[in-house]
């Protein structure tokens, strides 16, 4: 497994993810997002968007239905990645249970607070915190 900033990705491979993923934002893909190559092909993404300093949001994580048993590999090597960039802490949104779930045994943390959860709305799901150490 790969990740792969957006903008160094083949613009062919690219467009060919995007075209049967029309709900991932290209313009944020692009801006700050990478995609997940297994074998040369695009199989999922990701946008890890800096909100503050050392403050992040992990935005539009997605991963094809056939390659969803990687996602916790996946999330380990995002938190890998956001280490690398010295950030502190990485928020999530989640909108599925099975995902809260998985955020929970990788010690997110649920968030109630309302620092960060009022300044960017959501109507459904959870938000989620990782202290990067």
């Amino acid at each position: 497994m790969k990740l792969i900033p957006a903008k160094q990705v083949d613009l062919k491979k690219l467009e060919g993810f995007l075209d049967k993923n029309e709900s991932v934002n290209k313009a944020s893909l692009v801006r700050s997002g990478y995609v997940v190559e297994i074998a040369e092909e695009v199989v999922g993404c990701f946008s890890l968007e800096m909100l503050e300093d050392g403050i992040y949001w992990l935005k539009q994580l997605y991963i094809t239905q056939q390659h969803a048993s990687k996602l916790p590999v996946l999330l380990e090597a995002i938190l890998t990645l956001a280490k690398q960039q010295q950030a502190k802490s990485v928020y999530v949104h989640s909108h599925q249970p099975v995902v809260d779930i998985l955020l929970e045994a990788l010690q997110f943390h649920p968030q109630k607070e309302k620092m960060f959860v009022d300044k960017y709305t959501a109507e459904e799901g959870n938000w989620w915190l990782y202290h990067v150490s």
